[in-house]
C-alpha cells in the first residue's frame, strides 16, 4: 500500500460526499424521495471511503517509521 492510495480514497470519498449532497438537495427541491435517499447513501459511501483512506495513510505512516 502506498500513501498515495490512501489519499486517492480520501479524494474519492470527498467527491462522493459532495455529489451526494447535491443529489439530496435536488431530491428535496423536487420532492423526489428516491433521489434524496440516494444522495444520503452516496454521502455515507463517501464518508466510508474517506475513513478507509485515513486508515491506509496512518498504516503507511506507521510502517515507514
Amino acid at each position: 500500500m502506498s500513501n498515495n492510495s490512501g489519499l486517492n480514497k480520501k479524494v474519492d470519498g470527498l467527491v462522493d460526499k459532495v455529489a451526494g449532497k447535491a443529489k439530496e438537495a435536488l431530491g428535496k427541491a423536487t420532492g423526489d424521495k428516491s433521489t434524496e435517499r440516494e444522495g444520503k447513501k452516496d454521502q455515507f459511501k463517501g464518508d466510508a471511503k474517506k475513513t478507509v483512506g485515513n486508515v491506509q495513510q496512518n498504516l503507511d505512516d506507521t510502517n515507514r517509521r
